[in-house]
């Protein structure tokens, strides 16, 4: 194996990050609630952070559904306030939801991309936060939604009239609404992204949006709805954003297999692997399926950007784990494969205390920091993953190798240093399973033994390459080949 392979990765912080995301609003109540309340005005409406989002209705006459105007008065000084929190969690990258300028919650509206939402604060509290995550050794990354904008957007605003801006948008009267719209959303009309003057606003020119808060100290962005932005204008966007940062971290949301568009950005949002660990545990799909799938789609997309690929199991889009798989240990299991498989585990806000919630708006209830204690299982799991990946260098950077079985699903995390080697084995079935795998790693030595630093199993022999494991319903392990001397020898030794 190339030892200066794994040494570039190594040095490369995109590669095998793990990352915590944050709506801001949701994250953590304002200390200036009251000095802001004037902000929260019809049709806004501001809840008190023990309340619950549910659904609402449409607004016609703002063309917004009323859930997607609820607030909850979080903003970036109550996060700043909380890093330490996520920092001890062991988290390398902050991932912000949108913070510019818009009038929902969410944010995926701009209404100007260069402003601050004044709900989240000033552009002098980001820099203030970029500052702090730096300064606890962390990255911070944007959400970018330059796919389309918010109708109340003063550059659609002058389209409408004809008085600016026309050519930034598609007219056309046989569209319902007169102009293209994001998914038919009203709210939502699409940029026209072929026009030059639109690239060079969104991220050509040196003062365009996206190299503009790259200049500001951010570390990369997080692009919204990526497949509609097409393979050509996303290489064209992250060619511009290097011109700033040479590894500012472009990460695309893609539910596309991701193999083609990983030519175009760093990263994706891993839904692929994210479709299949879900239906390997709810028992849709086979192991030796599941493991065919992930092996082919490693071997198509290369190793390099899959390690830079977000291993998203539940975010703002889905709903909450807890309400993905129906019991506790199929959460677990879920949770062990997004932080040992190639990737950044993407780490959802609350998720770690247990927090569940439905589709959207359930999903994106205010942080429940009574949650957070001492005996929180969720909380205890989650922190033993991070700490797992953060520990063994082969579940970050390392190379894949898939272990072919019927019934476990299993695989190795490797590196050129037979030591740091892992081996990652689960049964995803309610039936105790007794079966014969072939590691395939010729490093590995005959009769030599293992170090569990996860789970547990029946005691086992690795025999000519082969070894049989007995897990229980829903068990799993992972462990480690044993490399020290002992007394005066290592049949380690040479290898």
């Amino acid at each position: 194996m190339d030892k200066n392979k794994f040494i570039k990765r190594l040095k490369d912080w995109r590669n095998g990050a793990i990352v915590y995301q944050v709506l801001v609003d949701r994250f953590s109540p304002s200390n200036n609630l009251e000095g802001k309340k004037d902000l929260y005005k019809y049709p806004k409406k501001l809840h008190t952070w023990d309340t619950l989002p549910k659904p609402g209705n449409f607004i016609e006459e703002h063309r917004y559904w009323s859930h997607e105007l609820d607030f909850w008065g979080g903003d970036l000084n109550s996060l700043n306030g909380k890093l330490n929190y996520i920092k001890n969690l062991g988290v390398n990258v902050l991932y912000l939801n949108p913070i510019c300028e818009s009038l929902s919650n969410h944010k995926y509206d701009a209404t100007n991309y260069l402003e601050i939402s004044k709900e989240f604060g000033t552009n002098q509290d980001l820099v203030e936060l970029i500052k702090h995550v730096h300064d606890l050794d962390m990255k911070i990354m944007l959400d970018g939604v330059f796919n389309h904008v918010g109708i109340n957007n003063p550059m659609f605003q002058k389209a409408l009239t004809n008085s600016g801006f026309r050519h930034f948008f598609d007219f056309n009267d046989s569209y319902p609404r007169g102009v293209r719209l994001w998914a038919d959303a009203p709210s939502l009309p699409e940029l026209n992204l072929e026009h030059p003057e639109v690239k060079d606003y969104i991220y050509r020119n040196k003062d365009s949006v996206i190299r503009s808060y790259i200049r500001q100290g951010i570390d990369g962005w997080r692009l919204d709805v990526a497949f509609d932005i097409g393979f050509e204008i996303l290489n064209d966007l992250r060619n511009h954003a290097r011109l700033e940062k040479n590894d500012v971290m472009i990460v695309g949301e893609i539910w596309n297999y991701p193999e083609k568009w990983l030519n175009s950005i760093d990263g994706v949002m891993n839904f692929t692997f994210r479709e299949i660990i879900l239906r390997l545990l709810r028992g849709e799909i086979t192991s030796n399926t599941a493991l065919k799938m992930i092996s082919t789609t490693i071997t198509d997309a290369r190793i390099e950007p899959i390690l830079k690929s977000w291993n998203v199991i539940d975010n703002h889009d889905v709903p909450r784990l807890k309400n993905l798989l129906e019991s506790y240990k199929l959460q677990q299991l879920a949770q062990l494969l997004q932080f040992t498989l190639p990737g950044s585990p993407n780490l959802y806000y609350g998720t770690e205390l247990g927090m569940d919630g439905g589709q959207d708006p359930l999903n994106r209830a205010p942080m429940n920091w009574e949650l957070l204690n001492e005996e929180n299982k969720t909380l205890i799991w989650t922190k033993t993953l991070i700490d797992l990946h953060n520990k063994h260098i082969a579940l970050k950077i390392g190379d894949f190798i898939p272990i072919e079985a019927n019934q476990l699903f299993a695989f190795m995390r490797v590196t050129d240093d037979i030591k740091d080697s892992c081996i990652i084995v689960i049964n995803p079935t309610n039936n105790f399973v007794k079966e014969t795998v072939m590691l395939r790693d010729s490093r590995l030595m005959n009769y030599s033994g293992f170090d569990i630093i996860l789970g547990n199993i029946e005691p086992f022999t690795l025999l000519a390459g082969l070894i049989e494991f007995s897990l229980e319903p829903y068990g799993f392990v992972v462990f480690k080949p044993r490399t020290k001397v002992d007394k005066s020898y290592t049949p380690y030794k040479r290898v």
